[in-house]
This record gives C-alpha cells, sequence and structure tokens, in this order.
C-alpha cells in the first residue's frame, strides 16, 4: 500500500515479492470480492468526484510528482511533503480516493454506535440539533475532521448522507456540517471536492428523462456543508480546541495520530487530554491509522517502543481518570482490518486496498 501520513514506505523486497504474486496470480491488488454492502454505483460516484474534480492532475506529469512525495513521506519530511500545491493535488488524486470509500465503509460498519436513529434519545451520540424547516424536521450533525485536509473525509461523508437519506427514507432529514483541520493549505483541493460534491452528476446526452429526474448531487448544497481551517493541531490552545469542539458530536483522526505522535509525544498526549475535556457528553472519536504503527519514547534516557494503540488508551482511558473520574467509553477496537476495492470500478490510475487499524471511543 501507498506511504501513508505518518506510516512508512513499503519494504522493497516485499513490494518486489508482492507484485511478482500478483502478476503470478493474473490480477491486480485492487481486485477482489465485493463484500463491502455498499452500493457499487455510489462507489463509482465517489471516485468519480475526485476525478472531476481532480481532473488536471491525472496526466502523465503525476508520476514523477507522486514518486517526491513519496520519498518526502519516507523521510517523515512532512513540511515538504504537504508543502506544495503540486504535491496535495497528487496527494489527494492517488490517495484519497480509496481512502473516502474505506471511511465510507468504516462509518456504515460503525453506524449502530452513531445513534442516528430518529427514534434514539436525544443525549445519544450524533443526536445533533434539532430545527426545523419548510421541508420538515431536520437534524444538524457537527463533525470535526482533523488532519483531513486531503478530502478523503469530505467525500466519504457526503457518501454516507447519500446513502442514509437513500435507505432510510422515514427518518428526519440530516444536516451534516462538516469542520476540516489540517496544518497543510488544502483549502483549494477542499473548495473543489466540495463543489463536485454538489453537483449533479455528468450524464450521458442520450440518457432517459426518468435518469436525468433521479439524477441527484452525492449530497445536497443545504443538507451537507464542509469548511476548512489551516491549524497546526498540537500548538493551538485550549480556548481554540474548545472553540471548535464544543458542539461536536463527532471528531475523526484518520492517519494522523501516528503522526502527531512522531512529531512531539507529549504534546500529543496534551492535545488528547484537552480534547476529552473539550467535547460533550456521548461526543465520539473515531481513530483510524496503519496497523502496527509504534512511537518511540524516551524514558531515563533510554529509548522505548510502544504502540500507537498502547500510547493512545493510555492517554484517554488512564490519564484522564486521573484528574477524578472517567472520561472515555471505548467502543470498538481492532487492530487490523482490511478494505478491498470491489472489482469494476473505474478510475484512471491504479488503486491499491486499504488497510487499517480502528478504535472509536465515546465521551462519558
Amino acid at each position: 500500500m501507498a506511504p501513508s501520513r505518518g506510516g512508512s514506505a513499503p519494504n522493497k523486497k516485499n513490494e518486489a515479492r508482492r507484485k511478482e504474486k500478483s502478476n503470478r496470480e493474473g490480477q491486480s491488488l485492487v481486485k477482489g470480492p465485493s463484500k463491502t454492502g455498499i452500493p457499487l454505483e455510489l462507489q463509482q460516484r465517489v471516485l468519480d468526484i475526485f476525478k472531476n474534480a481532480l481532473a488536471d492532475k491525472l496526466n502523465l506529469e503525476l508520476s514523477s510528482v507522486l514518486q517526491e512525495v513519496k520519498q518526502h513521506l519516507y523521510n517523515r519530511e512532512f513540511d515538504l511533503a504537504f508543502g506544495r500545491k503540486e504535491y496535495l493535488q497528487a496527494y489527494a488524486t492517488r490517495w484519497s480516493p480509496t481512502r473516502a470509500l474505506g471511511y465510507l465503509q468504516i462509518l456504515s460498519d460503525i453506524t449502530p454506535n452513531l445513534l442516528l436513529s430518529e427514534n434514539k434519545s436525544d443525549e445519544a451520540s450524533l443526536n445533533g440539533e434539532h430545527e426545523a424547516d419548510q421541508l420538515g424536521h431536520c437534524r444538524r450533525v457537527e463533525v470535526a475532521c482533523l488532519g483531513a485536509g486531503a478530502g478523503a473525509e469530505i467525500t466519504a461523508f457526503a457518501a454516507y448522507l447519500h446513502r442514509l437519506g437513500a435507505s432510510n427514507s422515514k427518518e428526519a432529514s440530516l444536516i451534516f456540517n462538516l469542520t476540516t483541520v489540517d496544518i497543510a493549505d488544502w483549502s483549494s483541493i477542499v473548495e473543489n471536492l466540495c463543489t463536485a460534491i454538489s453537483l449533479h452528476p455528468m450524464l450521458s446526452p442520450y440518457a432517459s428523462s426518468a435518469v436525468q429526474a433521479a439524477s441527484l448531487p452525492l449530497a445536497e448544497p443545504g443538507s451537507f456543508k464542509c469548511y476548512f481551517r489551516q491549524s497546526d493541531l498540537l500548538k493551538m490552545d485550549f480556548s481554540e480546541l474548545q472553540t471548535l469542539l464544543q458542539t461536536v458530536e463527532l471528531v475523526t483522526l484518520m492517519f494522523t495520530l501516528n503522526e502527531l505522535y512522531g512529531t512531539s509525544l507529549s504534546q500529543t498526549h496534551r492535545f488528547l487530554l484537552q480534547l476529552g475535556t473539550c467535547l460533550k457528553k456521548g461526543a465520539l472519536f473515531l481513530v483510524v491509522d496503519s496497523p502496527g504503527s509504534y512511537s518511540t519514547v524516551q524514558l531515563n534516557g533510554k529509548e522505548k517502543r510502544y504502540p500507537m494503540q498502547w500510547l493512545l488508551d493510555h492517554s484517554l482511558t488512564n490519564a484522564a481518570s486521573d484528574g477524578g473520574g472517567k472520561l472515555w467509553e471505548k467502543l470498538v477496537s481492532d487492530e487490523s482490518r482490511w478494505f478491498r476495492l470491489p472489482e469494476r470500478l473505474s478510475y484512471p490510475i491504479e488503486l491499491e486496498n486499504m488497510r487499517y487499524q480502528i478504535h472509536l471511543y465515546r465521551r462519558l
């Protein structure tokens, strides 16, 4: 799999073996059984969003730019990897589409924990604020996606909202307000993706009137709003973080936590403690990262490596309880899962499957 933010580049020997095995089997790694439960048409819509929003980067020059980005990521030179506009566009074009489909699957998997049903208690997670509009009863859901400038979370939540609307016609209408935060300036990427999400899909001029009438945006502008904020999570003071998170029902941290630990373990620990203080009761915290991620800690002049999951649990479930009460309940935890791209999906460049670890917590 391609290097992730905060991850490492694949071993060259293992990569060679992987390619050799793939060639022997006569199939690409993106091939696999469609076991996601997500309609294939919706997954293709997600890929089309990226293709249409970032079409200017799907050219022959992309390969060389991606190699430069990979090298910076491998060297953990994140300022360089995300310091140029062409790098950001190349990264979003290459890795965000698979991530978006994987995140869509993750959101679908944890739907019982999100408690989006209208029949749930108002105190439950993601129940949102209630407001009335001219179409009837609506519920607004505030989401903060941290380290999410590359657009995968935005597109995944738009597709998730689309799927909820298609499968729950009797539900109260949902309005998703997404705030994405990242240290790099992804504003143009976010703007292009949000625009593509709100547009009607491109149809053949020969499409029937019925198909044209059923052709809807991935998310209606009135029901899906996204904002971008350029900030360094580890340098935000408590008041800034509280303003950002005090009304949020769900916080996501996707393929970012290990990068934060690699930057500063103490600052990341402080950030996680403040997160628990800022969030309201019932809010959810979703962490997704590369499996097997480790961070190095110095104790008494000696270095020791700890699994990212252990450090996360220490910050949330142990350290937070020292202040006089448990702040977090763990709802989901899995050290290794796969999202495998189904067959028949179309995208101009080759995509790969996604392996990840997942942890979901609820604020008590």
